[in-house]
């Protein structure tokens, strides 16, 4: 109990990390993309020589992009610099509910990789001190989906996947990267999404189950146990740990 209020304590009463708005335009695509850069707690120690670790962080479909500081805030204090990325934008067509939603909304998936792949592109030489060639994709939902599509490419710059709930695009099932899905228990993934106990077991891959949770939820307009849920699980396995089901 004591260690659920102390991450509580640290999540939302701690001052503000440093972050800042931008809008980077990809003018191929004629695309004016928002996205949030949050830093490190310290980033004094990042260098050239010793670059730290960075996080591209892809919202679920109608969340906006920095609705996730619970998640930031973990990754900042853990020593990663964040990429926060705002896929949906005015004009862009409504995200298919009707037919074969894998076929319907691939070039939502595919657009959102291209973003990824343009917004590491525009921040890697600005921010030398970071590691963009070893990225670490969060992504709730229909963000986690862009996530493993964009893995699923077979781009060689992504070691970590973090989902969140995401339903539709399959994990990848190559020895990199590390992945780690957190899993609600309203929605099932669709058929193939999630690994096998054979595959999970060949792959050392993470996939936790947060009972009582919802898909719609995991947001920081969620219940505070589950963003502690998800801070704990995310925690353990940042440190190593994998406990496939949990319970705040």
């Amino acid at each position: 109990m004591y260690f659920k209020l102390l991450l509580l304590l640290i999540i939302w009463v701690s001052p503000a990390l440093a972050s800042e708005y931008r809008v980077v335009t990809d003018p191929d695509r004629q695309r004016d993309i928002p996205i949030q850069v949050s830093f490190p707690l310290d980033a004094s120690v990042c260098n050239v020589e010793n670059r730290c670790p960075v996080a591209v962080l892809s919202s679920g479909y109608g969340v906006a992009f920095d609705k996730y500081s619970f998640i930031s805030v973990i990754l900042n204090k853990a020593g990663y610099l964040v990429v926060a990325i705002q896929h949906e934008l005015p004009g862009d067509p409504a995200l298919a509910v009707k037919g074969n939603l894998y076929t319907e909304r691939s070039e939502n998936w595919k657009r959102g990789a291209e973003t990824v792949k343009f917004v590491r592109s525009k921040l890697q030489s600005e921010f030398s001190d970071f590691d963009f060639n070893t990225l670490t994709l969060v992504g709730h939902s229909n963000g986690g989906d862009i996530s493993s599509w964009l893995i699923n490419e077979g781009v060689d710059f992504v070691e970590t996947l973090i989902t969140l709930d995401h339903r539709r695009v399959p994990l990848p099932r190559g020895e990199v990267p590390n992945v780690f899905s957190i899993r609600g228990s309203d929605y099932p993934a669709d058929e193939a999404v999630l690994y096998t106990d054979r595959e999970k077991t060949m792959l050392n891959a993470c996939i936790v189950q947060i009972a009582n949770s919802k898909h719609n939820e995991m947001t920081d307009f969620g219940p505070d146990w589950l963003k502690t849920s998800i801070t704990n699980a995310l925690l353990g396995f940042l440190s190593g740990k994998c406990n496939s089901s949990y319970k705040a």
